[in-house]
């Protein structure tokens, strides 16, 4: 399976294409869409839009995954925010991907162990786990520890592992009496 993953933003926005072969990841591309600074917000949304509408269709992704929207420092800074990422699932929607969604934290637990991980800690397990020459820029290594994550979630589901815990059978059986809403 060949997944995109994408770390919106309006002054970078990071991609990184992964694939898996058996039980190898295997890294196929990555990249930081730079619109030029200093043009207006629509400017560079569409560049961002064109940029991701020539990787998908250069890579050939089946799946992609986006980082989920957090809290940004102010208002201003989740509304840009909000509208480099509603650019990149556009781009996906036209495309007709499947979309999936991960916290920051979940992207950066499964890559690094924790969830509270640098970004420098990121781009090197990204390198590391992709075997790269060198460290990705820190928008694209984010990118590609969302591919890496949403993968091994993808290949762990597929055999069936589950992380909830599973209820043990109680040795004794009750029985709930809807009438009454009382256990017997």
């Amino acid at each position: 399976m060949r997944i995109l993953g994408i770390d919106p933003g309006s002054v970078a926005t990071g991609f990184g294409v992964v694939e898996r072969s058996g039980d190898q990841l295997l890294h196929v591309a990555h990249g930081t869409i730079r619109p030029t600074r200093g043009t207006e917000m629509h400017q560079r949304l569409s560049v961002i839009f064109g940029e991701l509408e020539r990787v998908i269709e250069q890579y050939a992704p089946e799946h992609a995954v986006i980082e989920k929207v957090f809290v940004a420092a102010s208002a201003k800074s989740a509304l840009v925010l909000g509208q480099a990422r509603g650019v990149a699932l556009a781009a996906l929607g036209r495309a007709a991907l499947p979309v999936q969604e991960l916290a920051a934290r979940e992207i950066k637990k499964a890559v690094a162990g924790t969830g509270s991980a640098t970004k420098e800690q990121v781009q090197v397990m990204v390198a590391e786990l992709l075997a790269l020459d060198a460290r990705p820029e820190s928008d694209a290594a984010d990118a590609l520890a969302g591919a890496i994550c949403a993968l091994n979630a993808n290949r762990l589901a597929a055999v069936g592992y589950t992380n909830r815990r599973r209820r043990r059978p109680s040795s004794r059986r009750s029985r709930l009496d809807l009438r009454t809403g009382r256990t017997s």
